[in-house]
């Protein structure tokens, strides 16, 4: 039976604490960081050669969709009825609203080091040190809003502007395209400031901290924006009937992207998974 993932400001205190609770279990066992661990590896950039599989590419959907999906069962190993909560930042878009609150993922890092002082995730609290990064540090940073170069969190009306798109991807199915669902979505624009991240790429910026670069795992709101990111693929999917991941077969030898890119029916490492395997999650969970 399918289970449901809810907006994180409809969570009683309740859902919150197990939440919390099982997040830290899930932390203590040592799981947690394989999470970090993989996400730094895949995290694969235009400009590397080689398969990209989780970002910059077409498979940033689906890669992070199954990325979720591991994440919930190893939570609902813990405790069955917790799911991953989504952040709507459209809506919620103030540093003191949810999820920033002390009984969910604390607040804003401190000024002088972006350091995360409130909430179950403070390094103080001693059941969060980050042990996997592109860092030293251990605690957890966050610096809301970029208070010494300030962005906005994205609106509605640019997340429209990636829904609106009747094509899931195009050609040359990297960061450069300037069409197709997919990185309209993802954020990887032109320009200065805000216009050079969009939507997905804007909320990591906006965020700061640990939610910069590969190892953005770490914060774990990662969780909740990506659970945001992945409902509007599920949306996107539901008003354009039909409309399929792209491309439907790989690149030829010819091609730039040649064996750089997964298409419809390959599969997508690091799991024995298919695009087209995710692209249908009805019997999986459904969104509130």
């Amino acid at each position: 039976m399918a289970y449901t993932r809810k907006d994180v400001s409809a969570l009683t205190s309740a859902e919150k604490r197990r939440f919390v609770k099982a997040m830290l279990e899930v932390k203590r066992r040592g799981q947690y960081d394989e999470f970090v661990r993989m996400h730094i590896e895949y995290y694969t950039a235009d400009g590397e050669d080689g398969l990209r599989t989780a970002h910059m590419a077409p498979s940033f959907l689906p890669w992070h969709r199954r990325f979720l999906l591991e994440l919930e069962k190893a939570l609902r190993r813990v405790d069955s009825s917790v799911t991953v909560p989504y952040w709507d930042w459209t809506r919620e878009r103030s540093r003191t609203a949810v999820p920033w609150t002390k009984d969910l993922l604390g607040g804003n890092g401190r000024s002088s080091d972006h350091q995360v002082t409130t909430g179950p995730f403070a390094y103080a609290q001693g059941n969060w040190t980050i042990k996997e990064g592109v860092t030293d540090g251990e605690f957890l940073t966050r610096d809301l809003g970029r208070a010494r170069d300030p962005i906005a969190l994205p609106t509605k009306a640019e997340l429209e502007s990636a829904l609106a798109e009747p094509v899931y991807d195009a050609w040359p199915w990297d960061s450069t395209v300037t069409k197709g669902f997919r990185n309209r979505l993802e954020g990887w624009g032109t320009g200065r400031g805000s216009a050079a991240w969009r939507n997905h790429n804007r909320v990591h910026r906006w965020v700061g901290g640990a939610m910069l670069g590969g190892a953005s795992v770490n914060d774990p709101v990662f969780w909740l924006h990506h659970a945001f990111i992945d409902l509007q693929w599920y949306r996107w999917q539901r008003r354009h009937r039909g409309a399929r991941y792209l491309p439907a077969g790989p690149p030829g030898p010819g091609d730039e992207q040649h064996e750089r890119i997964v298409a419809r029916h390959q599969k997508m490492p690091p799991w024995d998974v298919t695009p087209d395997s995710l692209e249908d999650v009805s019997r999986i969970y459904r969104y509130a």
